[in-house]
């Protein structure tokens, strides 16, 4: 076996046996299990590809990003099939194929935070939110006494353009001294837009909205749009408990270069 090969299979076994040491207390938002994982791969593809406008046009999610998740099922389902039959067809080959399948769902959402960004919709719906898992994981385990009373305090941000179409985007709370989120917020949402005409308000339509756990983030727009403007709206975000979400910032300019 050619040694790229081989070490990608030492690679997804490693990272097998890490996920299934997981399984007993899977409380992730992608299930960490063959079992688990395959409804729901099964019923959050049907359910993005449902109604009019669809629900993944409703809640922000791309083209080409639905036909990546449409991929994962596609690859999944003749192989799951074989995983079922345990006496004939259920061979570690399958197994570590699935796996497989498992990681890269998991990493394409790390890297274009579908799950986050779901979360953080202004469409998002209780329903949307039990199909995608969103309440389950992390976010339930938080031991931190919340309180009842809205933020009200604004996002202060420093945007600084890096080239390559990128900005670097750090957080702060009125009173803080670094870069943080502040208390009774997780994340900071971001509402913006790319090009030559400021939006009107924060409703506009064609905003793009995401959500970052961290104060400090590069959002990457593209090589293709130096020279053009970015406009964004910032605020504390709580996934847990969206009733204390604080006020959307002024509208923010910056350069991309």
């Amino acid at each position: 076996m050619p040694d790229a090969k081989r070490y990608k299979k030492i690679e997804i076994r490693n990272y097998c046996l890490t996920l299934k040491r997981n399984v007993m207390a899977d409380g992730s938002r992608i299930p960490r299990s063959i079992e688990k994982f395959n409804p729901f791969i099964g019923n959050t593809t049907a359910y993005l590809k449902e109604g009019l406008p669809t629900n993944a046009d409703r809640l922000g999610i791309l083209p080409a990003e639905l036909t990546k998740w449409e991929g994962f099922l596609t690859a999944w389902t003749p192989l799951y099939v074989k995983y079922s039959d345990k006496k004939n067809s259920r061979t570690t080959a399958v197994k570590d194929q699935l796996w497989d399948i498992v990681i890269q769902c998991i990493d394409f959402d790390h890297t274009s935070h579908i799950l986050d960004r779901i979360s953080a919709s202004p469409n998002v719906t209780i329903v949307d939110m039990e199909t995608f898992n969103i309440k389950k994981g992390v976010l339930q385990k938080s031991t931190r006494s919340v309180s009842n009373t809205p933020i009200t305090e604004l996002v202060s941000a420093i945007i600084q353009a890096i080239g390559g179409g990128s900005v670097t985007i750090k957080c702060y709370s009125v009173t803080g001294q670094r870069a943080a989120i502040m208390d009774d917020a997780d994340s900071v949402q971001i509402a913006y837009s790319v090009g030559t005409t400021p939006p009107a308000s924060v409703k506009a339509e064609g905003l793009t909205y995401d959500l970052s756990t961290k104060a400090i983030f590069t959002l990457a727009l593209g090589a293709e749009n130096s020279a053009k403007y970015l406009y964004i709206y910032f605020r504390w975000y709580n996934t847990k408990h969206p009733e204390l979400n604080g006020p959307w910032s002024m509208l923010e300019t910056v350069l991309i270069m």
